[in-house]
């Protein structure tokens, strides 16, 4: 199989979403904290498993590529009345779903989730296990910062029952760094590792971006080398997209120092044929795996999926999403929590659960989300395999 065609690529040239799901989150509208209390009722019923998403808002420096929602400061007992809302949140959440339904994935994002102190992960994590059922052998991630980590945090998480890491890269050339305001070593992040393997973690996964300012095909070449160097169980490598009027840090970054969009896509080729070269899998669209990771296997028995924490091998859970600006997929049914840090604190305060947007998903959002998740996720599309599962004739149904 040819995976990249420059002429078709070029040929279909525009912006999209990266799909984490459908109907995407731009699409979400008003959404009552009685509609998702509904959906978690029925839910029940199902007894699907649960995957825990946990949003830690903070960043002690601000990234100038950054699209997250986060709250950029250094003063660190900002933590502390976040996490007493959190928790009550956890409690709140907790309450909704059946206490023999299992939690398989954890997986704390942000912002910054090692900006909270060794202790204050411990708590939450604990917090976590008090409230729901975790299984034994679960999946239980977090993203690390690895300027801010060292062997303690890396023993300390592990202690938090963690046992994938994700870290962040973006770049290990020093120009490239300078111009998007994050510096951070290969010594540093290659210790890190080093830490998280001699203490058991089973996934080590690397987050680059392509398409950065002062990039080029020479320069991520030998990032690609070094990261080669690490040999990370997974690799992500996602496109940067230039929204300053969306992102205010984006308007630090010089225009003029960002690669064209035919070195962009050199950049992007390159990358995919050295990863494919070195045993790397490609998952689908920003993901490369190593063969014997849970990824590639799920794709090669044609049970990949993608959600809010990319692609997955657990494609019947439902997600209660937990923390500042978190999305959550429950049931027939997508929501996120309030985004500002004061209304979150608010919301909490009055004795609410915070979401204060989503959807609830028809069968038409149904058939086109599976349509969708068939070509992300391997590449083809069966018609007969819709047409059977949705009573559908597909050519009729999409005539349009």
């Amino acid at each position: 199989m040819n995976l990249f065609d420059t002429a078709l690529i070029k040929k279909y040239d525009q912006s999209g979403p990266r799909y984490t799901s459908y109907p995407t989150a731009n699409n979400f509208s008003q959404f009552s904290i009685e509609d998702y209390q509904k959906q978690a009722s029925l839910s029940n019923e199902r007894k699907n498993p649960i995957s825990l998403y946990c949003h830690i808002p903070f960043c002690d420096t601000v990234c100038f590529y950054c699209g997250c929602n986060k709250v950029v400061t250094k003063d660190k007992g900002k933590a502390e009345p976040y996490l007493q809302r959190l928790f009550k949140e956890i409690d709140r959440q907790a309450k909704l779903f059946d206490s023999t339904r299992v939690v398989e994935q954890m997986h704390f994002g942000g912002g910054t989730p090692t900006f909270l102190s060794n202790d204050q992960i411990l708590a939450l994590s604990e917090k976590l296990q008090s409230a729901f059922n975790f299984a034994q052998e679960g999946e239980y991630s977090i993203e690390i910062d690895p300027r801010g980590v060292d062997e303690n945090t890396i023993k300390a998480l592990a202690k938090a029952r963690f046992n994938r890491i994700s870290l962040g890269v973006q770049d290990f050339n020093s120009q490239v760094q300078k111009a998007v305001n994050r510096i951070q070593s290969f010594e540093q992040t290659k210790s890190v590792i080093e830490f998280a393997r001699a203490n058991g973690f089973e996934s080590i996964s690397i987050d680059l971006i392509y398409g950065l300012p002062k990039q080029s095909v020479q320069t991520f070449e030998t990032t690609l080398n070094q990261v080669a160097q690490l040999r990370p169980d997974r690799i992500s490598l996602f496109n940067y997209a230039h929204l300053p009027e969306l992102f205010k840090p984006q308007r630090r970054i010089n225009v003029d120092e960002l690669p064209s969009a035919d070195e962009k896509l050199a950049i992007f080729k390159y990358s995919m044929d050295f990863l494919l070269s070195e045993g790397y899998v490609y998952i689908g669209m920003d993901h490369f795996a190593l063969p014997q990771d849970p990824l590639a296997i799920a794709q090669n028995e044609g049970q990949l999926y993608r959600n809010f924490q990319g692609y997955s091998t657990h494609a019947q859970c439902d997600i209660v999403g937990l923390g500042l600006s978190a999305i959550g997929q429950v049931g027939d049914s997508f929501s996120q929590n309030e985004k500002n840090l004061e209304a979150y604190y608010q919301r909490i305060d009055a004795g609410e659960l915070p979401i204060v947007k989503g959807q609830i998903i028809n069968e038409d959002d149904k058939i086109r989300r599976a349509v969708i998740m068939d070509l992300i996720c391997h590449f083809e599309l069966d018609f007969s395999k819709v047409e059977k599962h949705f009573g559908i004739v597909f050519t009729d149904y999409f005539a349009d």
